[in-house]
């Protein structure tokens, strides 16, 4: 194997095997192809819905205004939540 495929194979995280044949380093190579493009696509049909999402105005606008208020309302309803378990009977 050369080195730069070491190299290579050391840098995409990938474990360095030996087979036996051919045959089965190209299965494992399809294999490895067919995973990555699988998560390549869910990751389009996330990027799709949210694109969508945004499109018909479910988004939320992110400026430190807005952040301030979302950071303020999940400590409204964390403190809530926190005081209805301590006066509640265990």
């Amino acid at each position: 194997m050369s080195a730069r495929l070491l190299l290579l194979a050391a840098s995409t995280g990938y474990q360095i095997r030996t087979f036996a044949c051919g045959g089965k380093a190209v299965k494992e190579a399809l294999s490895l192809w067919e995973e990555r493009e699988r998560r390549r696509l869910e990751i389009l049909a996330a990027v799709d819905e949210a694109e969508a999402s945004l499109t018909r105005g479910e988004g939320r606008p992110i400026t430190q205004e807005s952040m301030h208020e979302l950071a303020g309302s999940v400590k409204q309803r964390g403190r809530a939540r926190l005081a209805a378990k301590q006066n509640s009977p265990r």
